[in-house]
């Protein structure tokens, strides 16, 4: 109730806000309109590390074009990345087939990963405050410190620009579906600031109506998918002089949500995952960063930032489908407090040598913490009898990082960075670790329309709290994860107004932690991921886009005695096709097509079988109007335009067709 009657606020506002006629005083600083202070990476006038490896840029127009709602649905199209919706009940990234835990999300430079697991939610980030999404694939920066094996998601929020500017948006959609968003940003004197907020609720998704009812899913409104989130935002940048910048950024997150069960419920299913009747009854976070900027000279600058993430759930597993209930003692049920807390500080100093390049030494120290109370039935009386038993848990781990970047152009067409870095693990017990990541690439303008490049990566990861100390499925013992990174590249332009890109990678993963057939967390010798992602743009035609992306992606375990060939949940093939079309009265029509195969699932019990899913292709749509002289648009839209039914995990639909419509007021 309190989400709709915030909606309801945000438009009955909108219709009572006039356009500030009066401009503010005369500001200072940067003014693109991109909040830059919370980088770990900066892009600079040097051609740096983003120019020898992978890096794909959504932009806010790219977001508002396709409708995105949240991360996930911003960046699903991306090459090489795989968007999958499990047991879990939300969306996990995988990236060129390393899993969510594999890959670094930074908003601002705060984490977003989960203490516990390394996994991130990345439905509960609204994008009304995102300017744009830098995804950087695994030959990274070294600056980024440890874990990002499959890459890096940095968002990079706005900030206040001259005068006053605003954005008021309400969307309506099937099952009573209700987004409202809203921000404020300016400048006054030295001063920028942006305010933003979001709300979201809905009943839950309707599947397919091509979806067959078996066992527990009768089809219609998918059961226990409802939803409600509210988001807060803001940051402010204080610009005393022209050599330094002051920053602070807050950020707020409230919501709750069902974890919609597998739709089947029989025990002789081995594809199966078990079945559950669970609700993340309330989820409350926040997270701050303060940073500063000190250009000492021309050659000189210093860096630094501190910041605290922290999230905390409410989440029960109940004995029915009622969801009110703990009283079956056949069924194992629990109720769960967990907090996740991460901290740390960053600095980072850059010396400009000129032609003789740059270097850019890098410190931190990062400090991850869990906790987790409440009780649990899982204590065997009887057959088919189990008992309550309470629990009290709390670990930390704390990571330290020094790394040195260099980047040269030793002459006008070639550049190279080198870049190493040392990682300490100071685990929550005796057994200590640490490691080294590097990186070496370099690229070559064969013409002015013609970059090859070249890297290579060494990565780790330490284990995560749950995969070392979890009461079932934890392993103390667990060695850190390495991976070799290679990856090649080239970017041609071509007539037409056309530019492709080709770039093929190779990744070895040794030590790869995943759960063995009793459920305990192993290391498995060698993991090897290896493919090629092709993306096209073209704007031959006025007013015109189109964008075109494949991927094709080959993965094996190589450990001895393994009967695994292809691994779980990791396509083989993924093509997508966007078009926006611009009409000069102020109609925007979008286009997007995602097609899916050679998708694989195996038993969970010996012995391992496999199964392969069936193959997918999902078209989604919207058509805006501009009105009012481009301050307000109305747009309707239609997710999965043809009803298709299926499962990105085996036992879990996904949604059938939505339809939606908005408005959004600019002043």
């Amino acid at each position: 109730m309190t989400n709709r009657l915030l909606f309801l606020v945000m438009f009955l506002s909108s219709l009572s806000i006039s356009v500030p006629g009066v401009a503010l005083s005369k500001t200072v600083g940067d003014q693109s309109g991109v909040y830059k202070l919370g980088e770990v990476v900066v892009t600079a006038q040097r051609d740096g590390v983003e120019s020898i490896a992978t890096v794909r840029e959504i932009t806010e127009k790219d977001i508002n074009a396709q409708g995105a709602r949240t991360l996930s649905e911003a960046i699903a199209l991306l090459p090489g990345v795989n968007i999958r919706v499990g047991a879990q009940g939300v969306p996990r990234v995988d990236m060129r087939g390393l899993r969510g835990r594999h890959v670094i999300l930074l908003l601002d430079g705060i984490p977003f990963n989960s203490t516990y697991d390394g996994q991130f939610d990345p439905s509960i980030i609204g994008v009304e405050n995102i300017a744009k999404i830098k995804v950087s694939y695994g030959n990274h920066s070294v600056l980024y410190g440890d874990g990002g094996l499959g890459g890096m998601i940095n968002i990079v929020t706005k900030k206040g620009k001259k005068d006053i500017h605003g954005k008021v948006s309400g969307e309506i959609g099937d099952r009573q579906s209700y987004l409202g968003k809203i921000s404020i940003s300016g400048t006054q004197d030295n001063v920028d600031f942006l305010a933003s907020g979001s709300t979201y609720t809905t009943d839950g998704f309707g599947l397919s109506d091509n979806y067959d009812a078996i066992n527990y899913e009768d089809g219609g409104l998918r059961k226990n998918s409802d939803n409600e989130r509210s988001n807060l935002f803001a940051n402010v940048g204080f610009t005393p002089n022209k050599d330094l910048q002051v920053g602070l950024v807050v950020n707020t997150v409230k919501g709750e949500y069902g974890i919609p069960p597998s739709t089947i419920s029989s025990k002789k299913d081995d594809y199966a995952s078990s079945f559950k009747y669970e609700r993340m009854e309330d989820l409350e976070g926040y997270s701050a960063q303060l940073s500063a900027n000190y250009s000492a000279s021309n050659s000189f600058r210093l860096r630094g930032w501190v910041f605290i993430n922290q999230l905390d759930e409410e989440k029960k597993a109940y004995d029915d489908d009622q969801y009110n209930s703990m009283n079956d003692v056949s069924v194992k049920t629990y109720e769960k407090n967990n907090e996740t807390r991460i901290q740390g500080i960053n600095l980072q100093g850059t010396y400009d040598l000129d032609s003789a390049g740059s270097f850019t030494l890098g410190l931190s120290a990062r400090q991850d913490k869990w906790g987790s109370d409440g009780r649990i039935r899982d204590v065997q009386i009887a057959k088919n009898n189990y008992a309550f038993r309470n629990f009290d848990y709390e670990r930390e781990n704390n990571m330290y990082m020094a790394a040195l970047e260099y980047t040269a152009n030793p002459i006008e067409d070639l550049g190279v960075v080198l870049g190493y870095s040392q990682n300490w693990f100071a685990k929550d017990s005796d057994k200590n670790d640490n490691g080294a990541s590097y990186l070496a690439g370099l690229y070559y303008d064969m013409l002015t329309t013609t970059r090859l490049r070249g890297s290579y990566a060494r990565k780790i990861r330490f284990p995560s709290i749950s995969q070392l100390y979890d009461g079932t499925s934890g392993n103390s013992d667990l060695e850190t994860e390495k991976s070799n990174n290679y990856e090649l590249g080239v970017i041609q332009e071509l007539p037409w107004k056309t530019t492709m890109e080709l770039v093929g990678f190779y990744l070895d993963i040794t030590d790869y932690i995943e759960k063995d057939s009793g459920g305990i967390n192993r290391n498995h010798d060698n993991y090897l991921f290896k493919g090629i992602e092709l993306t096209a743009e073209t704007r031959f035609i006025d007013n015109l886009i189109l964008r075109l992306g494949y991927t094709f992606m080959d993965t094996e375990d190589q450990s001895d005695g393994t009967v695994v060939t292809d691994l779980q949940y990791r396509p083989k093939h993924k093509i997508t096709l966007e078009s926006t079309y611009a009409f000069d009265f102020g109609l925007s029509a979008y286009l997007n097509i995602m097609h899916t195969s050679g998708q694989f699932t195996y038993t969970r019990k010996a012995p391992t079988l496999k199964k392969e899913f069936n193959n997918y292709t999902v078209v989604n749509t919207k058509i805006s109007q501009v009105v009012l002289k481009d301050m307000l648009s109305l747009y309707v839209g239609v997710d999965n335009l043809f009803d298709e039914d299926y499962e990105e995990s085996y036992g879990f639909p996904k949604e059938g067709r939505y339809i939606y419509g908005g408005f959004e007021l600019t002043f």
